[in-house]
C-alpha cells in the first residue's frame, strides 16, 4: 500500500513539473520574435502621375509603358480640347530582381531617350520599418538637331541631363498613402537665356494617393524648385489624376501643367499653371505587365 501511495505521489510530482515546464515551453515560444512582413505597396501604379511612385516591377517581369499628354485643355475647340497637340512617351521597364528594376523609354519632347534605374533601398515593414525608400536615377538624350548658329560650341556631351531623386514613402492604411521625393537636376545644356534656366536645380516634390472604390484611386503630386529664378517663364508642376485597376494593368488618367514627360523637363520645364492664365494639359499613362 505504502509503495502504492509513493507510485502515485512520484507520478503526480513528474505530471505537475512536466505541466510547468510545458507552460514554460510555450512562454517561450510566444516570446521568440515574429519575422516581420513588408508592408504592401503604397502605390499601385509605377508613377503617383509623372513623379515615380515606390512601387518597383517584380523579378522578370516586364512592363510595356505608353503615356499621352495632350495639347492646353483650354483652347477648347481650337485644338479639339488638346487633342491636335500630343506629346508621346513609349517605353519598357524591367525588374532585373524585386528591389531593381531598368527603364527605356523614348519622348517626343526634344526627341529625348531617357534611361532609368530604380533601387529598393529599404522596405516599410508591418509593425516596424515606418518607409518605403527607393532611389531613383534618370539620364536625357536630347537626340534633336541643334542650330549651330545658336550653338556654336555645342558638344555631343551637351544632348545629356540628368535626375537623381531618393523616394520614400509611407502607407498609412489601406486607402491613404504619402510620399516625399527630394530631387536633384543637372543639365549639360540650358537654355539659351541665362535668366531662364540652371544648369543645376533641387527640388522637392510630395505626392499622395486616396482611394476612393476596390479599384480607383485619386492621387495628387506637387513638385517645388528650391533655386528658381525670379519672373521666370517656368513654373512649378501640379498635377492631379486617377488610378484605374483592370485585371493586366493599372491605367492612370492625367491633369497636369506640364505636357513634357520625362523627368528633367517635368522638374523644371514646366509651363503650364492651374490658374485662369495658365495652361493643363489632360493625358494618361497605361502599363501592361508580362
Amino acid at each position: 500500500m505504502k509503495l502504492n501511495k509513493l507510485i502515485l505521489s512520484a507520478f503526480l510530482l513528474f505530471a505537475f513539473n512536466a505541466a510547468n515546464a510545458q507552460d514554460d515551453l510555450m512562454k517561450e515560444l510566444d516570446s521568440v520574435p515574429k519575422t516581420k512582413q513588408a508592408a504592401s505597396s503604397a502605390f499601385k501604379g509605377l508613377q503617383v502621375c509623372n513623379m515615380q511612385s515606390t512601387k518597383l516591377a517584380a523579378k522578370n517581369e516586364w512592363y510595356f509603358l505608353v503615356a499621352h499628354r495632350f495639347g492646353d485643355l483650354k483652347e477648347g475647340i481650337n485644338n479639339f480640347f488638346g487633342l491636335d497637340n500630343a506629346l508621346t512617351k513609349i517605353g519598357g521597364i524591367y525588374g532585373a530582381t524585386d528591389w531593381l528594376s531598368l527603364g527605356l523609354s523614348r519622348h517626343t519632347y526634344q526627341k529625348t531617350f531617357e534611361l532609368s534605374i530604380k533601387y529598393r533601398l529599404a522596405n516599410q515593414m508591418e509593425n516596424g520599418f515606418p518607409f518605403t525608400i527607393v532611389g531613383y536615377n534618370t539620364m536625357d538624350i536630347n537626340s534633336s538637331k541643334f542650330d549651330p548658329n545658336l550653338y556654336p560650341d555645342f558638344k555631343e556631351s551637351n544632348r545629356f541631363a540628368f535626375t537623381s531623386q531618393l523616394l520614400i514613402s509611407r502607407k498609412f492604411s489601406d486607402a491613404i498613402s504619402l510620399e516625399v521625393n527630394p530631387v536633384f537636376i543637372h543639365k549639360n545644356l540650358y537654355d539659351i537665356q541665362p535668366d531662364t534656366d540652371r544648369k543645376d536645380q533641387m527640388a522637392i516634390g510630395v505626392g499622395g494617393r486616396c482611394k476612393i472604390s476596390k479599384r480607383i484611386s485619386f492621387n495628387l503630386e506637387y513638385a517645388a524648385r528650391l533655386t528658381p529664378v525670379e519672373h521666370e517663364y517656368y513654373h512649378n508642376p501640379l498635377t492631379a489624376g486617377f488610378d484605374i485597376e483592370t485585371g493586366g494593368h493599372v491605367f492612370q488618367l492625367v491633369f497636369s501643367s506640364s505636357q513634357p514627360m520625362n523627368d528633367v523637363a517635368y522638374f523644371t520645364n514646366t509651363t503650364g499653371r492651374w490658374d485662369a492664365g495658365g495652361s493643363i494639359y489632360f493625358g494618361f499613362n497605361m502599363y501592361r505587365a508580362f
